[in-house]
């Protein structure tokens, strides 16, 4: 009966709804609110954090390794082998991992990786900018692409670029229009797939303006490939980002089955997604349920289907060769098989990409995260990083009811992105404070304030974007594990956008000191938060921000 009811309403509801807020910008928040609302009763229901709560008294309370470790895997004595489960393991060579430090060495760096391509440049990101450095990076790109048709013996070079449509959208002059020359001149060798979230559809598309329909879902993946080289990151392609804005940068130099790997996945999302044209139109991949005309629950299960095709094949294919390198002949020794020139040196380092596409029912990041989150054990350190603070509701449980020691690094609202933004964006700073303030008291209430530290970021003239976390296990000064790439731990990303991101285990203490110091580095330019940092006047938040926040915290 109740549901009934609530059924009958609905339509005076939305009718209501519309004539007291047209064209309002927090229409977007406010209709796509209701959008979930029929979808947040089932997540509650499967919410793991009460669970996750108890977890430490539960054994096992990891994802089961499937085979016993050996004597001749390497992977059998980290105590991350379980992720290998959910997705693919890469065993690497910790001298092929390199951790960069500013947005300028990730803007060369990038710059000098399409320089030398040969076989593929492959870019994930929310956006292209439309000033004079992203306008060097296409330049760049077209260049190469210039010296692969006239070469002597011309290469097969192909560029791939996966944006968000609204994102790439906003303006006269957009992403789009900055690419288009390329596919204009290059139409064979030039890919540019354009991610519309299948939310955003029907009356909510027509009446949220542009900008505010980037609330709904965007394509938030960041990942750079140069041939057989990644760079994974928090950064988009922008001018702020290349210079005074800072992230987290890893470069995988020389990793061909995860270059192959993310190369499958940037196809999969943008086969799912929308194919610019050279007239700046755009169409579907042929025989592609369209992704906001077309069945919302058809398009997601084929784009399921798509991209989680892609993890389970090179989750085998890495099973096999992990067979092959450790297991083909239990009579011959690594060091014998090493020296004999049939096998590759035991790796010292792990990667594993981790996916979280939820409007596809892909939960994977979310999964490894929480069981991270509760498997740290007394006495461990947990350094978690976002450039937004807004925790998911099973995060917050799950570091206010762990054991492990956390430090959390987060932007003061001076270094906020939407600093000093016009219109209702500008307020967003003062919504991050509340909800800062509100996670504080409850630290406080709690008596939690030894082991749950907030810091504050702060850089004159820079803004904070990085996000991630290191793990450092009792006893140890070194991290053995970091998550880096595009998820902020927040409600979006968990539950709106697509994200990538990959944990990196390592045994080798070179690698965790780049680590550490990269670490470190973030830390030392910030500043403990205490109950006078809430006193002080840029901290005062207005009254309407406070009421507002608990209705559109979930879409920013």
């Amino acid at each position: 009966m109740a549901v009934a009811a609530a059924a009958a309403a609905g339509p005076v509801f939305w009718r209501r709804l519309l004539g007291l807020l047209p064209g309002r910008p927090g229409l977007a928040a406010l209709l796509g609110r209701l959008s979930d609302r029929l979808g947040r009763n089932r997540d509650r229901q499967r919410r793991r954090s009460p669970w996750l709560l108890l977890a430490p008294l539960l054994s096992p309370t990891v994802p089961q390794v499937t085979s016993p470790p050996c004597c001749l895997c390497p992977e059998g004595v980290h105590r991350f082998q379980w992720i290998r489960n959910l997705v693919p393991e890469f065993g690497v060579s910790s001298s092929h991992v390199r951790v960069l430090s500013s947005p300028a060495e990730f803007f060369e760096l990038m710059k000098g990786q399409i320089r030398v391509a040969k076989k593929r440049v492959v870019m994930a990101s929310l956006y292209l900018g439309t000033g004079p450095l992203e306008q060097e990076l296409v330049d760049c790109l077209e260049s190469t692409l210039e010296k692969s048709l006239q070469a002597k013996f011309p290469s097969n070079l192909k560029v791939s670029i996966l944006l968000d449509f609204t994102r790439g959208s906003r303006g006269r002059k957009n992403s789009r229009t900055m690419l288009l020359p390329l596919l204009q001149r290059f139409p064979e060798q030039v890919r540019v797939s354009l991610f519309h979230t299948p939310h955003l559809r029907g009356l909510l598309r027509l009446l949220i303006p542009e900008r505010f329909n980037e609330t709904i879902g965007l394509q938030h993946i960041k990942v750079y490939l140069f041939d057989n080289s990644v760079i994974l990151s928090g950064a988009n392609l922008s001018d702020s980002y290349f210079t005074n804005r800072q992230d987290r940068y890893v470069f995988l130099q020389d990793c061909v089955e995860i270059a192959d790997f993310f190369t499958e996945l940037v196809d999969a999302v943008g086969d799912v997604s929308l194919q610019l044209q050279g007239d700046d139109t755009v169409q579907v991949v042929d025989g592609m349920v369209h992704p906001y005309k077309g069945d919302r629950t058809e398009y997601c299960k084929a784009a399921n289907k798509r991209v989680m095709d892609v993890i389970n094949s090179a989750r085998t294919r890495q099973q096999m060769l992990h067979a092959q390198t450790f297991h083909s002949n239990s009579l011959l020794t690594q060091e014998d098989a090493a020296a004999a020139g049939d096998r590759r040196p035991a790796p010292d380092t792990w990667i594993y990409p981790l996916i979280q596409m939820k409007p596809f029912e892909i939960q994977i990041d979310e999964i490894v995260t929480e069981t991270l989150l509760t498997e740290a054990e007394r006495g461990a350190k947990v350094y978690l990083t976002t450039g937004y603070f807004n925790l998911t509701q099973a995060y917050m449980d799950l570091v206010l009811g762990t054991r492990a020691e956390y430090q959390i690094l987060l932007a003061s609202p001076e270094v906020n992105g939407f600093f000093g933004a016009k219109g209702v964006a500008g307020a967003i700073p003062a919504a991050y404070v509340h909800i800062e303030r509100q996670f504080y008291s409850e630290v406080c209430s709690l008596g939690q304030q030894e082991r749950v530290q907030l810091q504050e970021y702060w850089r004159r003239g820079w803004t904070f974007h990085a996000k991630g976390l290191w793990l450092y296990l009792a006893g140890s000064s070194l991290p053995c594990l970091t998550l880096i790439g595009s998820p902020n731990f927040g409600y979006r990303s968990v539950h709106r956008d697509l994200e990538a991101q990959i944990a990196i285990v390592t045994e080798n203490e070179a690698l965790q000191q780049q680590l550490h110091q990269e670490q470190e580095q973030l830390y030392l330019r910030s500043g403990v938060v205490s109950s006078a940092t809430f006193e002080q006047p840029s901290r005062q938040v207005k009254l309407w921000v406070k009421m507002v926040t608990p209705l559109i915290k979930n879409f920013f």
